[in-house]
């Protein structure tokens, strides 16, 4: 088992693309179905700013980019995990292992978003994007842990 500042490192590059993927996936949903881009990560904000976050529609220091940070966090946590769990599957540079490896590790995430964690640290977008929307996001999530981790092994 590596350390873990080989473990954050290498979910640095998986972590930040799963982060920005989702984002902007969430941030189109969200205009869709709620009218405001950043809503979905306004909402995020919740965690620390109550249910005032759910219906803050426009850009703000306090709730999008507090929002945003905790997503980026969580983006980054759940890369390293991923990374460190399933470094065998990733170094056979199999697109449909790596694309699998990633797609279980967005469930992963969904279900303890969702189903492991008390309400008030649910991710907060549910409240601006129906469940397709949510799905769409997750989707995007491990679409950008796979990219990161095709960077990540390209030299192995």
């Amino acid at each position: 088992m590596d350390n873990w500042k080989q473990v954050v490192g290498k979910g640095m590059v998986p972590g930040a693309l799963a982060s920005l993927t989702s984002t902007v996936v969430l941030a189109l949903r969200a205009k869709q179905e709620s009218g405001s881009m950043f809503g979905g990560a306004n909402a995020v904000s919740h965690w620390l700013w109550g249910d005032k976050a759910f219906h803050r529609d426009g850009p703000s220091w306090k709730y999008t980019l507090v929002g945003y940070g905790i997503h980026h966090a969580s983006a980054l946590f759940w890369a390293a995990i991923f990374e460190q769990v399933a470094e065998k599957v990733l170094d056979r540079k199999s697109v449909g292992a790596t694309t699998a490896a990633a797609a279980a590790t967005a469930a992963m995430a969904c279900f303890v978003d969702y189903n492991m964690t008390p309400k008030r640290l649910h991710p907060g977008y549910e409240e601006r994007v129906s469940r397709k929307s949510l799905a769409l996001v997750y989707g995007a999530f491990a679409v950008g842990l796979a990219a990161g981790a095709y960077f990540n092994h390209r030299d192995k």
